[in-house]
Protein backbone atom coordinates (compact mmCIF):
# COMPACT_ATOMS: atom_id res chain seq x y z
CA UNK A 1 0.00 0.00 0.00
CA UNK A 2 2.84 2.73 0.75
CA UNK A 3 3.93 1.84 -3.13
CA UNK A 4 1.20 3.21 -4.17
CA UNK A 5 2.05 6.68 -3.36
CA UNK A 6 4.19 6.93 -5.74
CA UNK A 7 2.79 5.49 -8.63
CA UNK A 8 0.95 8.58 -9.98
CA UNK A 9 -2.16 8.54 -10.95
CA UNK A 10 -2.75 4.37 -11.26
CA UNK A 11 -1.82 4.56 -7.57
CA UNK A 12 -4.25 7.13 -6.79
CA UNK A 13 -6.63 5.26 -8.38
CA UNK A 14 -6.25 1.99 -6.76
CA UNK A 15 -5.83 3.68 -3.61
CA UNK A 16 -8.37 2.94 -0.98
CA UNK A 17 -8.28 6.19 0.57
CA UNK A 18 -8.03 8.52 -2.58
CA UNK A 19 -9.87 6.46 -5.30
CA UNK A 20 -13.12 8.10 -4.80
CA UNK A 21 -11.68 11.27 -4.90
CA UNK A 22 -9.48 10.93 -7.88
CA UNK A 23 -12.15 9.36 -9.81
CA UNK A 24 -14.29 12.95 -9.45
CA UNK A 25 -11.43 14.89 -10.54
CA UNK A 26 -10.50 12.74 -13.76
CA UNK A 27 -14.21 12.89 -14.79
CA UNK A 28 -14.26 16.38 -14.45
CA UNK A 29 -11.26 16.68 -16.55
CA UNK A 30 -12.31 14.46 -19.00
CA UNK A 31 -15.79 15.98 -19.33
CA UNK A 32 -14.00 20.08 -19.74
CA UNK A 33 -11.76 18.03 -22.37
CA UNK A 34 -14.12 16.51 -23.93
CA UNK A 35 -16.79 19.65 -23.89
CA UNK A 36 -13.96 21.84 -25.32
CA UNK A 37 -13.63 19.77 -28.23
CA UNK A 38 -17.16 19.54 -28.75
CA UNK A 39 -17.51 23.90 -28.50
CA UNK A 40 -14.31 23.52 -30.91
CA UNK A 41 -16.18 21.65 -33.60
CA UNK A 42 -19.13 24.30 -33.31
CA UNK A 43 -16.51 26.86 -34.17
CA UNK A 44 -16.59 28.35 -30.57
CA UNK A 45 -14.28 29.31 -28.03
CA UNK A 46 -13.76 27.16 -24.92
CA UNK A 47 -12.47 28.91 -22.96
CA UNK A 48 -15.20 31.86 -23.21
CA UNK A 49 -17.80 29.25 -22.68
CA UNK A 50 -16.83 28.09 -19.30
CA UNK A 51 -16.34 31.68 -17.97
CA UNK A 52 -20.14 32.55 -19.32
CA UNK A 53 -20.88 29.50 -17.28
CA UNK A 54 -19.21 31.31 -14.12
CA UNK A 55 -20.36 34.76 -14.76
CA UNK A 56 -24.06 33.31 -15.63
CA UNK A 57 -24.24 32.01 -12.11
CA UNK A 58 -22.50 35.03 -10.24
CA UNK A 59 -19.33 33.39 -9.59
CA UNK A 60 -17.46 35.80 -12.11
CA UNK A 61 -18.54 39.08 -13.23
CA UNK A 62 -20.41 40.17 -15.85
CA UNK A 63 -19.32 42.61 -18.32
CA UNK A 64 -22.70 44.69 -17.95
CA UNK A 65 -26.03 44.14 -15.68
CA UNK A 66 -29.94 45.11 -16.12
CA UNK A 67 -31.42 47.75 -13.42
CA UNK A 68 -31.41 46.22 -9.77
CA UNK A 69 -29.75 43.09 -10.97
CA UNK A 70 -26.11 42.57 -10.22
CA UNK A 71 -23.56 39.79 -9.43
CA UNK A 72 -25.28 38.92 -5.75
CA UNK A 73 -28.55 38.62 -7.30
CA UNK A 74 -27.07 36.02 -9.98
CA UNK A 75 -25.03 33.83 -7.18
CA UNK A 76 -28.50 33.31 -5.18
CA UNK A 77 -29.88 32.41 -8.16
CA UNK A 78 -27.44 29.81 -8.66
CA UNK A 79 -28.20 28.64 -4.49
CA UNK A 80 -31.99 28.50 -5.64
CA UNK A 81 -31.34 26.11 -8.30
CA UNK A 82 -28.81 24.45 -6.48
CA UNK A 83 -31.02 23.18 -3.22
CA UNK A 84 -33.54 20.77 -5.55
CA UNK A 85 -30.45 19.79 -7.00
CA UNK A 86 -28.71 18.71 -3.79
CA UNK A 87 -31.73 17.09 -2.16
CA UNK A 88 -32.26 15.08 -5.32
CA UNK A 89 -29.18 13.41 -5.64
CA UNK A 90 -29.45 12.59 -1.67
CA UNK A 91 -32.64 10.55 -2.81
CA UNK A 92 -30.52 8.65 -5.14
CA UNK A 93 -28.24 8.41 -2.57
CA UNK A 94 -30.33 6.59 -0.34
CA UNK A 95 -31.68 4.21 -2.23
CA UNK A 96 -28.65 3.43 -3.92
CA UNK A 97 -27.00 2.51 -0.90
CA UNK A 98 -29.73 -0.04 -0.41
CA UNK A 99 -29.04 -1.54 -4.01
CA UNK A 100 -32.12 0.43 -5.32
CA UNK A 101 -32.03 2.55 -8.19
CA UNK A 102 -34.44 5.63 -7.76
CA UNK A 103 -35.27 6.60 -11.27
CA UNK A 104 -38.36 7.82 -10.41
CA UNK A 105 -37.11 11.08 -8.71
CA UNK A 106 -38.77 13.55 -11.09
CA UNK A 107 -42.31 12.31 -10.51
CA UNK A 108 -42.22 12.40 -7.19
CA UNK A 109 -40.78 15.64 -7.31
CA UNK A 110 -43.42 16.67 -9.50
CA UNK A 111 -45.85 15.11 -7.52
CA UNK A 112 -45.07 16.79 -4.23
CA UNK A 113 -44.98 20.07 -5.83
CA UNK A 114 -48.18 19.81 -7.42
CA UNK A 115 -49.92 18.68 -3.81
CA UNK A 116 -47.71 21.56 -1.95
CA UNK A 117 -49.27 23.77 -4.57
CA UNK A 118 -52.91 22.75 -4.43
CA UNK A 119 -52.99 22.56 -1.09
CA UNK A 120 -50.94 25.34 0.54
CA UNK A 121 -49.98 27.24 -2.20
CA UNK A 122 -53.29 29.08 -3.92
CA UNK A 123 -54.64 29.66 0.14
CA UNK A 124 -54.31 33.44 0.08
CA UNK A 125 -55.22 33.74 4.09
CA UNK A 126 -52.49 31.57 5.02
CA UNK A 127 -49.46 32.93 7.32
CA UNK A 128 -46.09 32.39 5.93
CA UNK A 129 -44.74 31.24 9.23
CA UNK A 130 -47.40 28.28 8.24
CA UNK A 131 -47.75 28.00 5.07
CA UNK A 132 -43.86 27.22 4.55
CA UNK A 133 -43.50 24.89 6.93
CA UNK A 134 -46.67 22.88 6.21
CA UNK A 135 -45.19 23.32 2.20
CA UNK A 136 -42.31 20.96 3.71
CA UNK A 137 -44.33 18.12 5.35
CA UNK A 138 -46.78 18.09 2.52
CA UNK A 139 -43.95 18.06 0.34
CA UNK A 140 -42.01 15.45 2.70
CA UNK A 141 -44.88 13.28 3.17
CA UNK A 142 -45.83 13.13 -0.56
CA UNK A 143 -42.47 12.06 -2.01
CA UNK A 144 -42.32 9.23 1.15
CA UNK A 145 -45.31 7.81 0.42
CA UNK A 146 -44.74 7.12 -3.26
CA UNK A 147 -41.57 5.68 -2.35
CA UNK A 148 -42.99 3.39 -0.30
CA UNK A 149 -45.23 2.30 -2.54
CA UNK A 150 -42.37 1.54 -4.99
CA UNK A 151 -40.53 -0.34 -1.78
CA UNK A 152 -43.40 -2.71 -1.02
CA UNK A 153 -43.65 -3.29 -4.79
CA UNK A 154 -39.91 -4.32 -5.09
CA UNK A 155 -40.28 -6.40 -2.29
CA UNK A 156 -43.67 -8.09 -2.46
CA UNK A 157 -43.98 -8.73 -5.85
CA UNK A 158 -40.43 -8.95 -6.92
CA UNK A 159 -41.20 -5.66 -9.29
CA UNK A 160 -38.17 -3.41 -10.41
CA UNK A 161 -37.63 -0.28 -8.83
CA UNK A 162 -36.55 1.13 -12.23
CA UNK A 163 -39.54 -0.66 -14.09
CA UNK A 164 -42.23 0.39 -11.46
CA UNK A 165 -40.96 3.64 -11.43
CA UNK A 166 -40.61 4.82 -14.98
CA UNK A 167 -44.04 3.65 -14.63
CA UNK A 168 -44.98 6.10 -11.80
CA UNK A 169 -43.45 8.53 -13.68
CA UNK A 170 -45.72 8.43 -16.31
CA UNK A 171 -49.32 8.47 -14.26
CA UNK A 172 -47.80 11.17 -12.13
CA UNK A 173 -46.95 13.10 -15.42
CA UNK A 174 -50.26 12.55 -17.07
CA UNK A 175 -52.31 12.82 -14.22
CA UNK A 176 -51.31 16.32 -12.57
CA UNK A 177 -50.95 17.81 -16.14
CA UNK A 178 -54.72 16.52 -16.80
CA UNK A 179 -55.47 18.04 -13.39
CA UNK A 180 -53.29 22.09 -14.54
CA UNK A 181 -55.07 22.19 -17.40
CA UNK A 182 -58.57 21.13 -16.47
CA UNK A 183 -58.80 23.28 -12.91
CA UNK A 184 -55.36 24.97 -12.43
CA UNK A 185 -54.26 26.18 -15.33
CA UNK A 186 -53.06 29.82 -16.10
CA UNK A 187 -54.31 30.96 -19.04
CA UNK A 188 -51.92 33.02 -20.31
CA UNK A 189 -48.78 30.83 -19.99
CA UNK A 190 -50.54 27.89 -20.34
CA UNK A 191 -48.54 26.53 -17.22
CA UNK A 192 -49.71 26.26 -13.78
CA UNK A 193 -50.94 29.49 -11.74
CA UNK A 194 -48.60 30.61 -9.27
CA UNK A 195 -48.32 30.51 -5.88
CA UNK A 196 -49.04 32.65 -3.11
CA UNK A 197 -46.02 34.98 -1.81
CA UNK A 198 -46.57 33.22 1.49
CA UNK A 199 -46.29 29.62 0.53
CA UNK A 200 -43.04 30.07 -2.08
CA UNK A 201 -39.79 28.91 -0.51
CA UNK A 202 -37.80 31.86 -1.63
CA UNK A 203 -37.87 35.18 -0.35
CA UNK A 204 -37.96 37.43 -3.76
CA UNK A 205 -36.88 40.98 -4.04
CA UNK A 206 -34.89 40.98 -0.63
CA UNK A 207 -32.63 44.02 -1.12
CA UNK A 208 -29.10 43.64 -0.38
CA UNK A 209 -26.30 45.90 -1.11
CA UNK A 210 -28.40 47.90 -3.69
CA UNK A 211 -29.24 44.97 -5.85
CA UNK A 212 -32.58 42.87 -5.91
CA UNK A 213 -32.06 39.47 -4.80
CA UNK A 214 -34.18 36.37 -4.48
CA UNK A 215 -33.05 33.99 -1.25
CA UNK A 216 -33.69 30.42 -1.32
CA UNK A 217 -34.64 29.20 2.43
CA UNK A 218 -34.08 25.44 0.55
CA UNK A 219 -30.22 26.06 0.22
CA UNK A 220 -30.51 25.78 4.37
CA UNK A 221 -32.54 22.58 4.48
CA UNK A 222 -30.53 20.72 1.81
CA UNK A 223 -27.61 21.13 3.20
CA UNK A 224 -28.76 20.31 6.74
CA UNK A 225 -30.28 16.96 5.37
CA UNK A 226 -26.84 16.32 3.70
CA UNK A 227 -25.57 15.91 6.87
CA UNK A 228 -28.34 14.28 8.07
CA UNK A 229 -27.59 11.40 5.40
CA UNK A 230 -24.31 11.16 6.21
CA UNK A 231 -24.71 11.09 10.26
CA UNK A 232 -27.60 8.08 9.30
CA UNK A 233 -24.95 6.00 7.82
CA UNK A 234 -22.22 6.67 9.91
CA UNK A 235 -23.26 6.34 13.00
CA UNK A 236 -26.69 4.99 13.21
CA UNK A 237 -28.06 1.34 13.20
CA UNK A 238 -30.60 1.79 10.71
CA UNK A 239 -27.70 3.60 8.22
CA UNK A 240 -25.93 0.31 8.89
CA UNK A 241 -28.63 -1.89 7.89
CA UNK A 242 -29.39 -0.39 4.56
CA UNK A 243 -26.20 -0.54 3.32
CA UNK A 244 -25.84 -3.86 4.86
CA UNK A 245 -28.82 -4.62 2.61
CA UNK A 246 -27.46 -3.19 -0.22
CA UNK A 247 -24.08 -5.15 0.07
CA UNK A 248 -25.83 -8.22 0.05
CA UNK A 249 -29.19 -8.92 1.09
CA UNK A 250 -28.75 -12.93 1.90
CA UNK A 251 -26.09 -12.21 4.55
CA UNK A 252 -28.28 -9.09 6.24
CA UNK A 253 -30.91 -11.42 6.24
CA UNK A 254 -29.03 -13.95 8.07
CA UNK A 255 -27.67 -11.80 10.41
CA UNK A 256 -31.09 -10.61 11.39
CA UNK A 257 -31.74 -7.65 9.52
CA UNK A 258 -34.92 -7.43 8.16
CA UNK A 259 -34.66 -7.04 4.52
CA UNK A 260 -38.45 -6.35 3.48
CA UNK A 261 -38.62 -3.23 6.38
CA UNK A 262 -35.37 -2.21 5.20
CA UNK A 263 -36.03 -1.89 1.12
CA UNK A 264 -39.30 0.09 2.28
CA UNK A 265 -38.08 1.99 4.47
CA UNK A 266 -35.12 3.15 1.85
CA UNK A 267 -37.53 4.20 -0.78
CA UNK A 268 -39.70 5.70 1.51
CA UNK A 269 -36.20 8.07 2.97
CA UNK A 270 -35.00 8.45 -0.77
CA UNK A 271 -38.88 9.93 -1.48
CA UNK A 272 -38.71 12.18 1.06
CA UNK A 273 -35.58 13.84 -0.04
CA UNK A 274 -36.90 13.69 -3.62
CA UNK A 275 -40.59 15.29 -1.84
CA UNK A 276 -38.03 18.08 -0.46
CA UNK A 277 -36.56 18.92 -3.73
CA UNK A 278 -39.50 19.08 -5.49
CA UNK A 279 -40.95 21.84 -3.56
CA UNK A 280 -38.06 23.60 -3.34
CA UNK A 281 -37.99 23.45 -7.07
CA UNK A 282 -41.14 24.22 -7.54
CA UNK A 283 -42.48 26.57 -4.92
CA UNK A 284 -39.20 27.81 -4.57
CA UNK A 285 -37.18 28.37 -8.19
CA UNK A 286 -39.47 28.11 -10.92
CA UNK A 287 -43.00 29.13 -9.00
CA UNK A 288 -45.20 26.82 -11.50
CA UNK A 289 -45.86 23.50 -13.30
CA UNK A 290 -45.83 23.00 -16.55
CA UNK A 291 -47.96 20.34 -18.22
CA UNK A 292 -46.91 16.60 -18.96
CA UNK A 293 -43.36 17.96 -18.18
CA UNK A 294 -40.85 15.90 -15.59
CA UNK A 295 -38.25 17.92 -14.61
CA UNK A 296 -35.07 16.98 -16.10
CA UNK A 297 -33.13 17.79 -12.55
CA UNK A 298 -34.58 14.06 -11.47
CA UNK A 299 -32.39 12.68 -13.75
CA UNK A 300 -28.87 15.21 -13.51
CA UNK A 301 -29.13 14.52 -10.11
CA UNK A 302 -28.01 10.70 -10.94
CA UNK A 303 -25.26 12.35 -12.13
CA UNK A 304 -24.33 14.67 -9.31
CA UNK A 305 -24.66 11.47 -7.03
CA UNK A 306 -22.27 9.59 -9.05
CA UNK A 307 -19.86 12.29 -9.54
CA UNK A 308 -19.83 12.88 -5.53
CA UNK A 309 -19.10 8.74 -5.06
CA UNK A 310 -22.79 8.24 -3.33
CA UNK A 311 -21.56 10.45 -0.66
CA UNK A 312 -23.41 13.36 1.13
CA UNK A 313 -20.83 15.58 1.78
CA UNK A 314 -19.48 14.71 -2.20
CA UNK A 315 -23.00 15.54 -3.19
CA UNK A 316 -22.50 18.96 -1.99
CA UNK A 317 -19.65 19.49 -4.10
CA UNK A 318 -20.56 17.69 -7.13
CA UNK A 319 -24.30 19.48 -7.38
CA UNK A 320 -22.35 23.58 -6.86
CA UNK A 321 -20.01 22.04 -10.10
CA UNK A 322 -23.68 20.65 -12.26
CA UNK A 323 -25.03 23.02 -11.07
CA UNK A 324 -23.27 25.79 -12.51
CA UNK A 325 -24.04 24.33 -16.16
CA UNK A 326 -27.89 24.44 -15.35
CA UNK A 327 -27.60 28.08 -13.93
CA UNK A 328 -25.40 30.09 -16.45
CA UNK A 329 -26.65 27.96 -19.30
CA UNK A 330 -28.98 31.12 -20.47
CA UNK A 331 -26.02 33.44 -19.93
CA UNK A 332 -23.70 30.87 -22.03
CA UNK A 333 -26.11 30.94 -25.01
CA UNK A 334 -26.65 34.55 -25.49
CA UNK A 335 -22.63 35.00 -24.51
CA UNK A 336 -21.08 32.40 -27.18
CA UNK A 337 -24.22 31.98 -29.67
CA UNK A 338 -24.69 28.40 -28.95
CA UNK A 339 -27.78 26.84 -27.99
CA UNK A 340 -28.60 26.65 -23.83
CA UNK A 341 -28.84 22.89 -24.36
CA UNK A 342 -25.14 22.68 -24.59
CA UNK A 343 -25.38 22.47 -21.03
CA UNK A 344 -27.39 19.10 -20.85
CA UNK A 345 -25.35 17.84 -22.85
CA UNK A 346 -21.58 18.72 -20.61
CA UNK A 347 -24.28 17.38 -17.74
CA UNK A 348 -24.74 13.95 -19.88
CA UNK A 349 -20.94 14.07 -20.78
CA UNK A 350 -19.90 14.54 -16.79
CA UNK A 351 -22.62 11.51 -16.16
CA UNK A 352 -21.07 9.30 -18.91
CA UNK A 353 -17.17 9.45 -17.19
CA UNK A 354 -18.76 9.91 -13.58
CA UNK A 355 -20.16 6.34 -14.20
CA UNK A 356 -17.31 4.98 -15.39
CA UNK A 357 -15.97 5.16 -12.35
CA UNK A 358 -15.05 1.60 -11.12
CA UNK A 359 -13.57 0.97 -14.50
CA UNK A 360 -11.06 3.91 -14.13
CA UNK A 361 -10.25 2.33 -10.68
CA UNK A 362 -9.76 -1.44 -12.34
CA UNK A 363 -7.26 0.17 -15.00
CA UNK A 364 -5.39 1.55 -11.83
CA UNK A 365 -5.21 -1.92 -10.10
CA UNK A 366 -4.43 -3.29 -13.75
CA UNK A 367 -1.53 -0.86 -13.93
CA UNK A 368 -0.62 -1.14 -10.31
CA UNK A 369 -0.43 -5.27 -10.94
CA UNK A 370 1.29 -5.60 -13.96
CA UNK A 371 3.98 -3.17 -12.34
CA UNK A 372 4.40 -5.68 -9.29
CA UNK A 373 4.63 -8.88 -11.59
CA UNK A 374 7.38 -6.98 -13.57
CA UNK A 375 9.10 -6.28 -10.13
CA UNK A 376 8.70 -9.40 -9.08
CA UNK A 377 10.07 -10.94 -12.28
CA UNK A 378 12.98 -9.09 -12.10
CA UNK A 379 13.93 -10.00 -8.34
CA UNK A 380 13.51 -13.81 -9.65
CA UNK A 381 15.19 -12.88 -12.89
CA UNK A 382 18.39 -11.47 -10.22
CA UNK A 383 17.86 -14.56 -7.98
CA UNK A 384 18.44 -16.84 -10.76
CA UNK A 385 21.12 -15.14 -12.40
CA UNK A 386 22.80 -14.64 -8.55
CA UNK A 387 22.80 -18.46 -8.26
CA UNK A 388 24.16 -19.35 -11.51
CA UNK A 389 26.90 -17.02 -11.16
CA UNK A 390 27.65 -18.42 -7.96
CA UNK A 391 27.41 -22.13 -9.12
CA UNK A 392 29.68 -21.24 -12.33
CA UNK A 393 32.39 -20.01 -9.65
CA UNK A 394 32.07 -23.29 -7.19
CA UNK A 395 32.81 -25.45 -10.50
Amino acid sequence: MNEKKNRGLAGLLSSDRWSDFTVSVLAILLMLITSSIILLLMGRNPLVAFRSFLQGCGILPKANYGGGSGMLSDFFDYLNILSPMLLAALSFIVAFKTGLFNIGISGQMLLSGFLATIMVGYIKELSPWLAKPLVLLIGAAAGGLCGALIGFLKYRFNIHEVVSTIMVNYIISFTTGFFINTRYVDMLTRSSRICTPAARLTWTKVPIGGVSCNIPLGIVIAIVCALLVKFIFDRTVFGFELKAVGTSRSCARYVGVNVRKSIILSMAFSGVFAGLAGVTYYLGYTNTMVPKTLPGMGYDSIAVALLGNSSPIGAIFASAIVTIFQSGANYMSSSVGVAKEIASLITGVLLLFAACGEFMKELGRRKIQKEEDKRIQAIQAAHLKEVSEKGGADR
